[in-house]
């Protein structure tokens, strides 16, 4: 049973304050929205009696409540093989494979990480989108946090609008930029495909930073940090800046071969189907223990054996 408690005090500084607004200082931990919820719906009572949001605190008044979670999702739970790299009773973090869709939607129902997550640990499903704070697409490998509690949950959310949740990733991108750069462009629709994201005036803001991690012959390893997360947002600012990430199927562009390479460089480069995208790193601050903890996840197979042959065939030319 995932029961939710609360007991605590309003301190006579939050004298005249709003009840809502003296809880949402109490009680960081919970948005204030979900506060007003439970204060409307009868659950979080201020010495015994049901008090509305507005009403103003003079301190020194008691805030209970007790109350089981509602389920926040109707998904089936399905026994999906994970890896894990870290868990506590706060937190999950998972090293998404290629092809593993995060979120159910239209044409994937199920089959997703957040299914897999309910099998794992059916309790999130009382949480929103079962823990998820943030999403990789379903091409894109690496690392993702997932929150195992309201408390944590909320926590979460809150370092990522910050700002304070770090992510890095790993792209091999077409092209050979001379140095790194940031990528401070708006994101939304494209006009005409809906299907697709793009740089838009009308769009939401978005900040990508990239530096050079090494050049091959005609591809260039970037390391990618990012300050927002929109959708795409990787894969778009580089296509933007002419630095499409090599395969992939919707913003990459013209497929680059070097001159004279290997059947073994082409077949590589040809072969490769998806955005070459991996989330390498994620740091961030424990929501229970304010602990800063980073975690780190190698590149998969296919994306390493790339660099490998691009490797051996920028050396090939050097000897």
């Amino acid at each position: 049973m995932n029961t939710e408690r609360i007991a605590c005090e309003i301190p006579l500084a939050c004298a005249g304050l709003r009840l809502d607004q003296a809880l949402a200082e109490l009680l960081p931990s919970y948005s204030r929205n979900r506060l007003q919820q439970w204060l409307k719906a009868g659950q979080l009572r201020v010495d015994g009696q049901i008090r509305r949001p507005r009403d103003p605190v003079v301190g020194g008044e008691m805030v209970c409540g007790e109350w089981l979670l509602a389920v926040e999702t109707e998904a089936i739970a399905q026994d999906i093989p994970l890896v894990l790299c870290y868990e506590d009773a706060d937190l999950l973090v998972i090293n998404k494979p290629a092809g593993l869709v995060v979120h159910p939607a239209a044409g994937n129902r199920d089959g997703t990480l957040l299914n897999a997550l309910l099998h794992h640990d059916p309790t999130l499903a009382h949480l929103p989108r079962a823990g998820l704070v943030h999403r990789l697409d379903k091409e894109t490998t690496g690392l993702l946090v997932v929150a195992r509690s309201l408390r944590a949950h909320t926590a979460l959310v809150a370092q990522l609008q910050a700002r304070q949740i770090e992510r890095e990733y790993l792209a091999v991108a077409n092209g050979l930029p001379v140095a790194g750069g940031v990528v401070n462009a708006p994101i939304g629709r494209h006009p005409v495909d809906r299907q697709r994201m793009a740089v838009t005036p009308g769009g939401k803001p978005a900040v990508t930073h990239y530096r050079v991690e090494r050049r091959f012959r005609a591809h260039t390893l970037l390391q990618v940090r990012l300050e927002t997360g929109r959708t795409h947002q990787i894969r778009v600012h580089l296509a933007h800046n002419r630095l499409p990430l090599l395969g992939d199927p919707v913003y990459g562009g013209r497929m680059r071969i070097p001159p004279g390479a290997s059947p073994r460089c082409i077949e590589a480069i040809q072969q490769f189907r998806r955005q070459a995208l991996h989330a390498g790193r994620l740091a961030l601050i424990h929501p229970a223990r304010d602990e800063r903890l980073e975690w780190r996840a190698e590149p998969p197979p296919d994306m390493a054996e790339l660099l490998a042959i691009l490797t051996e065939d920028v050396e090939g030319c050097h000897e």
